[in-house]
């Protein structure tokens, strides 16, 4: 196990920072005021304010969101970087969803997973596939253009794995519909509902997920090659899914996107070792099989996983802890990053 557990690793190429690129960090999260708002352990006296909680998940939102902002903006302008291209791509098909007004709340959509017109017609799309059905366990991205993915998950009496927005305050929560009422199934789909209904879960738990279903801002529907907002946590995400033994190379991923999202231009031979490719591409008019060639990633590459993403989620420094002194060996670390930016919320 100790060989196997050594062999992990997240894939974050980040470039060293540089007079002309300096490091840029964002402030500082309040993870304590998060976590007490998010209180929901059924022990006798225990609360959860939803306001509190919403407030300070959108307030770090914004935080990362615009941190995002300001390292896409160097990335796109330097040439030599080796990800500037991936921010081209990005920002052109969200201006394209701007201007043609097929982006939906929350808007803009830069730095986000876009929402879109049609994004329930795609996501019933999603839910009539065979690898859907036949699946007890999803895992389900926390976006907003995937919450009728999640509410089809749980209504279809499937098992619901999510995230943590951004890892910040755990890992993955569980859900099931036996959990809640009908009354309650709608809410259990959003942030708050996860933190207020969902069961927390951690590295040891024994699960099995059937299918993936992950965000996208590109996807390449020849070739499966995919494009996220920029923050590498769906690659992580898997890579620790990977290290839990949940899934395998044969897990199916599935995105659900617009057809103005649909691109020809991601070179393959410049995606990194972590980049997640898709199998099954669901948009609001079609399906799309894309018999991807690109490997899976096999896990958590630490050689590449920087000290600021390293030190922004928690759960991530306490495997790597456990993996040291399991093998009592020293783990590599990538190089130093600017972490990226985030989106501004429209009133």
């Amino acid at each position: 196990m100790d060989a196997q557990l050594l062999k992990l690793s997240s894939a974050f190429p980040f470039t060293a920072p540089t007079p002309k690129h300096p490091l840029i960090f964002p402030s500082f999260l309040n993870l304590e005021t998060l976590n007490k708002s998010r209180i929901h352990t059924g022990k006798k006296g225990a609360t959860f304010s939803e306001e509190a909680y919403e407030a300070e998940r959108l307030r770090l939102d914004a935080a990362a969101r615009e941190s995002m902002a300001q390292k896409s903006e160097i990335e796109a302008q330097d040439s030599d970087d080796p990800k500037a291209w991936k921010w081209v791509i990005r920002k052109r098909v969200w201006d394209l969803m701007e201007a043609r007004n097929i982006a939906q709340f929350p808007r803009p959509v830069h730095h986000r997973i876009p929402n879109f017109v049609g994004a329930h017609i795609a996501a019933n799309k999603l839910s009539e596939l065979e690898v859907f059905k036949k699946a007890n366990c999803v895992k389900v991205n926390p976006d907003t253009p995937q919450k009728q993915v999640r509410f089809l998950t749980l209504n279809g009496g499937k098992k619901l794995l999510t995230p943590q927005p951004r890892l910040r305050t755990g890992f993955f929560s569980v859900l099931e519909y036996s959990m809640l009422n009908p009354s309650t199934v709608k809410e259990a789909c959003t942030s708050v509902g996860v933190a207020k209904y969902g069961r927390p879960i951690g590295l040891d738990e024994k699960i099995k997920v059937d299918l993936i279903v992950i965000g996208s801002v590109a996807v390449d529907p020849k070739t499966g090659a995919r494009l996220g907002k920029g923050e590498g946590f769906a690659e992580l995400e898997y890579g620790m899914l990977r290290y839990m033994g949940a899934i395998d190379d044969s897990t199916p991923v599935v995105t659900s996107v617009h057809d103005e999202q649909l691109v020809d231009d991601i070179p393959i031979e410049k995606l990194l070792v972590h980049d997640v490719p898709v199998d099954i591409i669901c948009t609001q008019t079609q399906i799309i099989f894309t018999n991807t060639s690109i490997p899976k990633p096999q896990g958590i590459y630490w050689d590449k996983l920087s000290p600021e993403k390293l030190g922004q989620i928690r759960i991530l420094r306490e495997l790597k802890s456990k993996l040291e002194r399991d093998s009592g060996q020293k783990l590599p670390c990538g190089p130093s990053e600017k972490l990226p930016p985030t989106a501004q919320r429209r009133r």
